[in-house]
């Protein structure tokens, strides 16, 4: 693909998963700044804070920097949530499109089955404790989505003990059908993994052409 003029006036918003940093979203911003997009790869501490604060400073800071341009954003995993719940609050008067990469858009039975076990509140914080699949969780009281959003599912897992927790195809962390959200413009399966998908050449492309053309190539 061919970098574009047409992006120069678009900044793209990139917010990586519970746990990672940004460096996890490096690949990405390489490859859709040579796209010709303004990224802005945000870094913020997943762990330390419940969703709704991590939604409302991570994203009002980001905006204030994309100066007044056509937004869009690529989240992985639990980065999708915060834009799901920060668009709850707030219209974006110039958002474009959202891709999201494995997001828990219905939890994650793995919240459900591990989250009282010593140490798993430590290791994935407040936010972490929010992503289960009851209707009580905070993914499944964001509602439907109103806005462009195409997600990408992974369907292969490197950790067989989570996936055993995991009903139907999963990336090793979310099933596919938790993925979904009513409203989604687009949706697709690809054979990667949760931990890897950001990073994935494939998946990258499919970033890129829903970012440019509102569709994935099926």
């Amino acid at each position: 693909m061919n970098k574009s003029d047409n992006n120069v006036n678009e900044c793209v918003i990139l917010l990586h998963g519970l746990a990672r940093s940004a460096n996890s979203m490096d690949r990405m911003a390489q490859r859709l700044s040579e796209q010709g997009y303004k990224v802005l790869n945000i870094d913020y501490p997943s762990r330390a804070y419940p969703i709704e604060q991590l939604a409302e400073k991570t994203i009002s800071d980001a905006l204030a920097k994309c100066d007044g341009m056509s937004v869009s954003f690529v989240t992985h995993s639990m980065g999708g949530i915060l834009v799901r719940q920060f668009l709850r609050n707030h219209q974006i008067e110039n958002l474009n499109r959202v891709v999201m990469l494995g997001p828990p858009n219905k939890g994650t039975e793995i919240v459900d089955k591990l989250g009282n076990l010593p140490g798993f509140h430590l290791v994935n914080g407040d936010a972490g404790m929010q992503l289960g699949t009851g209707a009580l969780s905070l993914p499944n009281q964001l509602g439907r989505a109103n806005f462009d959003v195409g997600i990408i599912a992974g369907t292969q897992s490197i950790n067989l003990i989570l996936s055993s927790l995991i009903p139907d195809t999963d990336d090793g962390k979310v099933s596919v059908e938790s993925t979904k959200v009513e409203g989604m413009n687009d949706h697709i399966e690809m054979p990667t993994t949760h931990v890897f998908m950001m990073r994935n050449d494939a998946v990258i492309d499919q970033v890129i052409c829903y970012l440019k053309q509102g569709r994935f190539n099926h």
